[in-house]
């Protein structure tokens, strides 16, 4: 039996829900999920395994024009998305009819890769706009393969894995076979964190974050975390930590009530905030969070 595997990069504008869709893939909660753009910062990684495949999906940032350095180095990600897919999932919501980058646009109309068109949030829609919109989308990308898809509701979602395993490259697998990401667990940790301050805060509080996981101490019952939130500003810690605490100690009974889940495994997380000057904006900060590289 011939192996198959491949790199299978999912871009698109922000919100349309590349997030959701990798995890209903992976079927594990890899990517966090808000409402808020630029909730992906990362390129992150889920692996899907069979016994004669190996699917690599990469989540990216959504495609914005950058504003600061931080932005820069998210569109890098998306940049770095393009030169080593096998295969490309271009993803747009029902209402879409551009990407917001002409020249990625381009590089997708002219992919030498096999390129999906995923259509999500049909469940919001009518058949008639669907239809309209395949046909739309079509004629605007010949060279891809439409799908009309949601990946909250998990409509369509087996269909198109199963026409990637068609398509994927012959080879041997990547990673080992019981690897579902290429992310350390302390990744995980401030994900797990900084999605809870994008649910909670409002306005340039959630942008203006970043995490870092300085102790990860796991024994058999328990596993012990310390980290860091980073704002940029003096007010902006006084509002993440709240009147007596009380917001910050929101965000880590959330956090750790997530992360029991994920790690299966009972958690006892600390978390202090400092201030970290414009660290968005900072190259050598933005190295060190693993922006750069």
């Amino acid at each position: 039996m011939k192996h198959k595997a491949g790199f299978v990069n999912i871009i698109g504008n922000p919100n349309v829900g590349k997030s959701t869709l990798m995890n209903a893939f992976v079927g594990e909660r890899l990517s966090i999920i808000t409402s808020k753009a630029q909730t992906t910062r990362h390129r992150i990684l889920g692996i899907v395994n069979g016994d004669d495949f190996q699917i690599l999906f990469s989540d990216t940032p959504g495609i914005i024009r950058p504003a600061y350095e931080l932005q820069k180095s998210m569109m890098d990600f998306v940049k770095s998305a393009f030169k080593d897919a096998d295969i490309l999932i271009y993803m747009v919501e029902i209402g879409e009819k551009e990407l917001k980058d002409e020249e990625f646009f381009q590089k997708i109309k002219n992919s030498k890769v096999p390129v999906f068109l995923l259509i999500n949030k049909i469940d919001k829609s009518t058949q008639e706009e669907v239809e309209e919109k395949i046909n739309y989308w079509k004629e605007k990308v010949p060279n891809a393969i439409v799908y009309p898809i949601s990946a909250l509701e998990n409509f369509n979602v087996q269909n198109v894995l199963e026409k990637i395993i068609e398509v994927l490259p012959e080879s041997p697998p990547f990673y080992p076979k019981d690897q579902l990401t290429d992310k350390p667990e302390r990744f995980f940790v401030n994900e797990a964190i900084r999605e809870k301050i994008l649910m909670h805060y409002k306005k340039e509080i959630p942008y203006a974050v970043e995490i870092e996981t300085e102790e990860f101490f796991e024994d058999d019952k328990i596993i012990k975390i310390r980290s860091v939130i980073m704002v940029e500003r003096e007010t902006q810690k006084g509002i993440i930590i709240g009147h007596k605490g009380s917001a910050l100690k929101r965000v880590g009974t959330e956090a750790r009530k997530d992360l029991e889940k994920f790690f299966d495994k009972k958690i006892y997380l600390e978390l202090y905030v400092k201030v970290n000057k414009n660290w968005r904006s900072d190259k050598k900060q933005l190295r060190r969070f693993g922006y750069k590289e």
